[in-house]
């Protein structure tokens, strides 16, 4: 039952209930009249019949003393017949004191019904009975007749039921008859007051339905006089980037972004399309759903050119961009450069695991977002791979949206494989220079263990060739020295290989004391020719850290090698008596490992010390270095997570602090 009141129409809920009231109001009223009225009708009838019984007591009291029956009869016919009582009076009687009739008003013998009726209580004025006169309902009215005190005998006035009866019913159709034209009339009324008030609401609902299925170019006949609108005359519709006056709270003061009249602008406040008029609660719905559908209309035409707008930015851009769901790790979206650059089709891309797309670098990428609330993540040289499992480098910068209902993050990718390409060429080259700026020191860590070699070899030689007999212990001795010098001089080679080699972006868990220990290897001896004292403070048994000896072994080799400068220029102008120091420590602190590379040297203006990990930035003079070795020592270690610190103060040295994140 509640579900087809509800698929009933507001204009016949308003009809019915409206027909409903006043069909209950009418009948109550109806039979609340009907009551008055007919027992009013009754009443009034009763009064007549009891009227004409005191005018025949009153006037037939003398002709009932005379016995002058004549008189007395024609009196009777006379108050029987006078106008229309013939209808209502169905007859009339006088008897005596002894009941004896004298007159009657019958054309026929006297009714035996009627002489059972005749006896009247002396006590009682007025007497009413019901009776049935030859199958006829009669109401007797009988009233005594007196002379002075005495009774001298009785009238009965005998009224017609049936007349009565129609009088009542013509009164009741009459009043049915008004009732049902006034039902009538509050129809016709109610018909018309429900469709004014309805009327607008299934405007409402029709141009509601248009609007949800995507139309927003029909017109809003509200009103039934409404005309189209021409969005032409809105300058914020034909130019997104004004304001609306009534829609966006534009400041008066505001002028036209496109260098236009401004009064023309000023005058939109009086907006050909916004009103808000006075009238009943339809009418201002009305005008505030109209408001909301240009306000709708407005705002879809910005969002729509919005939407082309990124939609062609994402599409014409220059680096692959990835939209990916970050609960499923899915690729939601992606543009053409994404296609272009990793080698697969669009309808391939899209809702494939962006995991597979480098699966070392871009599971820890993507937890980033899962485990805390961040703004943008930025991961510089992460290894992905094309179609067939191809590598390469990349830089992302990824920022959290909402992409379609989901929660995702946008990618936006930068293919750096070539320009890592140049950087190890670059360091590659720089090697090669600090080999060519060791070969001093090397020759001579070579020519220790060749002499000792040579010597022992020449001592085996002459004790043969003299035939000398050489104690066992002694050969033993002599054998174990050339042995030891062969690994020396194999362990300085292999170093320099391992320096030499062209080294890749790759990690593994390593001791920072490895590399550190390496490259004092190579300079130490170059170091003590240019009488370079070393400090050195390594922890032994620190935790280790994510990167690759041979980069690190580039990065302190050329902290070192500018440690050596600064302690050499300061040398040339203080003299002999200068103790040129470098120091090397490490240590585990805050979860970090550090090494200190510290040197009591010329130290770092503060003018220039924010410049020095610029590339091609040098103090140097000309010929003497390019300013590429603390850039590419910067890149190295922000490869790898790392941070640099400089504490410098020019005239007393400088310290360099590297440290990296240590794992577990």
């Amino acid at each position: 039952m509640k579900r087809r009141l509800l698929r009933i129409s507001l204009k016949n809920k308003i009809l019915f209930s409206i027909l409903a009231g006043i069909t209950l109001i009418s009948v109550a009223v109806a039979f609340l009249t009907r009551y008055i009225l007919v027992s009013s009708l009754e009443g009034e009838l009763a009064q007549r019949g009891s009227a004409i019984a005191h005018s025949v007591a009153e006037r037939g009291g003398s002709f009932l003393l005379e016995k002058d029956t004549p008189k007395l009869l024609s009196l009777i016919y006379d108050e029987a017949k006078l106008m229309e009582r013939e209808r209502l009076v169905a007859y009339i009687f006088v008897t005596d004191t002894r009941e004896t009739v004298l007159a009657h008003t019958f054309t026929q013998p006297f009714p035996s019904e009627l002489k059972l009726m005749r006896g009247m209580p002396p006590d009682r004025d007025k007497l009413v009975r019901s009776l049935t006169l030859d199958g006829q309902a009669v109401v007797d009215i009988a009233v005594p007749i007196n002379e002075g005190l005495y009774r001298i005998g009785a009238v009965h006035v005998g009224l017609s039921q049936s007349h009565i009866d129609r009088l009542v019913a013509k009164l009741r159709i009459t009043f049915l008859g008004f009732i049902s034209l006034m039902i009538m009339i509050l129809f016709f009324i109610s018909t018309r007051l429900t469709r004014n008030i309805t009327q607008p609401i299934t405007r409402l609902t029709r141009i509601s339905d248009e609007i949800s299925r995507g139309n927003f170019d029909i017109s809003l006949d509200l009103g039934g006089q409404e005309e189209g609108w021409d969005t032409s005359s809105c300058p914020a519709y034909t130019n997104t980037d004004l304001p609306c006056w009534n829609f966006d709270d534009a400041p008066a003061e505001s002028g036209p972004a496109d260098g236009g009249d401004p009064e023309r602008y000023r005058n939109c406040r009086q907006c050909l399309f916004y009103r808000k008029r006075d009238g009943d609660e339809v009418v201002q719905l009305a005008d505030s759903f109209r408001n909301m559908v240009w306000s709708i209309k407005l705002y879809r035409r910005r969002l729509s050119e919005s939407e082309d707008k990124y939609r062609s930015l994402f599409d014409s851009g220059p680096d692959p961009i990835f939209v990916v769901d970050l609960k499923t790790c899915t690729i939601i979206d992606a543009n053409p450069r994404a296609v272009d650059l990793y080698g697969y089709p669009k309808d391939e891309l899209i809702g494939k695991s962006f995991l597979d797309l480098g699966p070392e670098s871009n599971r820890e990428f993507l937890s980033a977002f899962r485990s805390s609330a961040v703004a943008c993540v930025y991961r510089t040289k992460m290894i992905h791979y094309r179609k067939g499992e191809r590598p390469f480098f990349v830089n992302v910068h990824a920022c959290p949206t909402s992409y379609r209902g989901k929660t995702s993050i946008i990618l936006a990718v930068t293919d750096v494989t070539e320009m890592m390409e140049k950087d190890a060429q670059l360091i590659q080259a720089s090697k090669m220079k600090s080999l060519g700026e060791m070969s001093a020191g090397i020759a001579h860590e070579l020519n220790q263990p060749l002499n000792a070699i040579k010597m022992g070899s020449e001592f085996l030689l002459i004790m043969v060739e003299r035939d000398l007999e050489v104690e066992k212990e002694q050969f033993r001795e002599v054998v174990r020295e050339i042995s030891s010098q062969v690994d020396r001089a194999a362990e300085i080679i292999q170093t320099l290989r391992s320096f030499g080699r062209k080294s890749e972006l790759a990690r593994e868990r390593l001791d920072l004391n490895i590399p550190v220990r390496e490259v004092l290897t190579l300079v130490r001896r170059q170091f003590e020719l240019e009488n370079i004292h070393f400090e050195l403070n390594l922890v032994e048994g620190l935790p280790a850290i994510l990167a690759q000896n041979n980069r690190l072994q580039q990065v302190f080799f050329n902290l070192l090698t500018n440690a050596r400068d600064a302690v050499n220029e300061r040398a040339a102008s203080e003299g002999p008596e200068y103790r040129k120091t470098v120091g090397l420590s490490s240590r585990f602190e805050n979860g970090r490992v550090l090494v200190e590379v510290g040197d009591n040297g010329v130290g770092i203006p503060d003018t220039v010390k924010d410049k020095i990990f610029e590339p091609f930035f040098t103090t140097k003079e000309i010929g003497q270095g390019m300013g590429l070795g603390l850039a590419i020592t910067y890149g190295i270690v922000k490869d790898y997570g790392g941070d640099i610190r400089i504490d410098s103060r020019a005239g007393t040295g400088t310290t360099f602090q590297v440290s990296f994140p240590a794992v577990t």
